[in-house]
């Protein structure tokens, strides 16, 4: 199960390490889209979008639909799950460090007191 997670946390990772994925993130967080209008929102080919997609999919951040208006277009929507993980893990770490410094902190003033 810890597995797992760590895994999915390094896809989610990796996936938005490049910036144009991230721009995608960041468009699809007005509502679902057509693959060719995140193509026009990163300002890159279809194609070379398409491959960004494909790697947002695997990991998990997207989920991809056939559009119902026109059954050969593709519709992407943001998955918060995904999302939410990361968000934990990063409020888990914060947390740690901020425990580390209120103990680093708490050491300090116990110093401080002890010199006077």
């Amino acid at each position: 199960m810890i597995n797992a997670m760590v895994d999915d946390l390094a896809s989610t990772l990796t996936a938005l390490g490049d910036p144009t994925r991230r721009r995608v993130i960041e468009l699809l967080q007005g509502g679902p889209q057509r693959a060719s209008d995140l193509a026009d929102g990163t300002g890159m080919s279809r194609q070379a979008t398409s491959r960004h997609l494909k790697v947002l999919s695997a990991s998990g951040l997207v989920d991809v639909e056939l559009d119902e208006a026109d059954g050969r277009g593709r519709v992407y929507r943001l998955r918060s799950d995904r999302l939410a993980a990361l968000r934990a893990w990063l409020d888990q770490v914060q947390a740690g460090h901020a425990e580390q410094l209120a103990a680093f902190k708490r050491h300090a003033d116990g110093d401080r007191e002890g010199r006077r």
